[in-house]
């Protein structure tokens, strides 16, 4: 009798567990609310702000919103330093993308000029078939 109860109670442990565990979904919109709550809006580089992140579940893909002034909001300025190939290159080298890249997740990048509220001056999403 105590073998049955000892089964019954470790398997409700595991089932209790189990059912305790994020999916990678849940997990990339928990991390990607407490990175923009804890951290945003952030200064990257001169002139650039991270505003904010978000995550669409229904098309895996990660958006990084940021704000861009002085100098560089301009969106022929910016057209002309052609960023997609540098995001590509870091989208392609990020560690911590790991896990979202294994998956297939995509990853959305957009700029907007915080002169002209609103007005987006680059926007650029690399899919999977992009960074393999």
């Amino acid at each position: 009798m105590r073998k049955l109860y000892l089964i019954i109670i470790i398997g409700l442990g595991m089932l209790f567990l189990a059912s305790c565990q994020e999916t990678l979904e849940e997990r990339c919109e928990r991390e990607v609310r407490e990175y923009t709550k804890k951290n945003c809006p952030v200064q990257v580089a001169n002139d650039i702000i991270l505003d904010s992140m978000t995550f669409d579940k229904t098309s895996h893909t990660v958006s990084y919103y940021y704000d861009v002034k002085g100098i560089l909001d301009d969106a022929d300025l910016i057209q002309r330093n052609n960023p997609r190939e540098r995001l590509l290159i870091e989208v392609k080298n990020s560690a911590h993308l790991k896990l979202y890249k294994e998956a297939g997740y995509s990853f959305r990048y957009v700029y907007l000029s915080t002169h002209n509220k609103g007005t987006q001056l680059f926007q650029a999403t690399f899919h999977e078939k992009d960074y393999q």
